[in-house]
């Protein structure tokens, strides 16, 4: 894998895989070579070696090789008529062909390198209100699992990390990759973070995570920022730095691990509710016209929450107990499997 520049922007590539081209190019390569070899040896009676010893195969090798990098010693040459109209007819097409199979790799190499460059410009000048995920390891890849599954388009979104191997990862998802310390404003610009919606902190220390969330939010004052941190001490720390939801992952799964010891089925349930892409789930939606004035008590949907404005209620709130124009319901929705599973 080619080194990359920390804040360069990598933009999946669904084509032929360098090694594939490169492999495919030295086949073609390989092919006029052996093709002259077998030419120049068939026909050795018609080459004059100045040592006067005649034409071996190594000699036809040496004369290939020479001659379709135009090298020319001029130390084997065609001295009859026939063995010239074969240099002309054939030897000098292969030779062609041979050129522009090295020449070609060399220019695709340089368009390849313009074109990515030209589309990370486009890209970085057209995106918005996409998500920035910072850290892939298993934080932020689960976090992109449940926004694909939730019907998230992975090409609106963008991973931040140092990490080259997991950046190909990312990459080989269909997902936009920008290489860096996302701490440097530089690298979560080169994200777009200033125009994203939502911006994921997942990285794998705590102080990273307070330190990007800093970064974030300076460049984005206007994005949901969700981080996640490892230790319940550290919460307030991310919180002042800018975060709007703060996720404790060593609390959280301790508290899975202590409800397993004595009613596991609850952990199985809550499983299935954060996981998007079967039984049920938990999802967010505006409400209707005729729920206006109604209690989230008494919908068919089992409502767990109503957002209004910037705040959440729980449902028995008194505050919500009549639902107005405006307010958004967190509930519990059936997961219909895709067709074939």
């Amino acid at each position: 894998m080619e080194p990359t520049l920390p804040g360069s922007i990598r933009l999946p590539d669904r084509g032929t895989s360098p090694a594939a081209a490169i492999a495919r190019r030295l086949g073609v390569a390989t092919f006029a070579l052996a093709v002259t070899v077998a030419v120049v040896y068939l026909g050795r009676d018609g080459y004059r070696d100045l040592n006067e010893d005649g034409i071996s195969l190594l000699d036809a090798i040496y004369y290939a090789t020479v001659s379709l990098s135009t090298t020319g010693y001029g130390d084997i040459t065609p001295a009859t008529d026939s063995a010239r109209l074969i240099n002309i007819l054939v030897v000098t097409p292969l030779r062609l062909l041979f050129l522009i199979v090295l020449v070609g790799t060399t220019l695709e190499l340089l368009t390849e390198r313009s074109r990515q460059a030209f589309k990370a410009q486009r890209w970085r000048s057209r995106v918005r209100d996409h998500v920035v995920v910072v850290g892939f390891g298993t934080k932020g890849n689960a976090a992109i699992d449940t926004m694909l599954g939730d019907g998230g388009d992975p090409g609106r979104i963008v991973v931040v990390d140092t990490d080259p191997e997991r950046l190909r990862l990312a990459g080989n998802r269909g997902l936009v990759t920008v290489s860096g310390n996302a701490a440097r404003s530089e690298v979560l610009r080169a994200a777009g973070a200033e125009r994203a919606a939502s911006i994921v902190v997942a990285p794998s220390r705590d102080d990273t995570a307070v330190l990007v969330t800093l970064t974030a939010r300076e460049l984005a004052p206007n994005a949901t920022i969700v981080a996640s941190v490892r230790e319940t001490e550290n919460v307030h720390l991310v919180r002042q730095s800018g975060a709007d939801s703060v996720v404790v992952s060593s609390e959280t799964a301790g508290r899975l691990l202590g409800m397993a010891t004595t009613t596991p089925n609850v952990v199985n349930v809550i499983e299935d509710l954060i996981t998007p892409d079967v039984g049920f789930s938990i999802a967010q939606r505006d409400i209707e016209v005729s729920e206006v004035g109604g209690s989230p008590r008494h919908l068919s949907d089992i409502v767990l929450g109503v957002v209004r404005g910037v705040t959440l209620h729980r449902v028995d709130a008194p505050a919500v107990d009549a639902l107005e124009h405006g307010d958004r319901l967190l509930y519990v929705k059936k997961v219909t499997p895709p067709e074939g599973s």
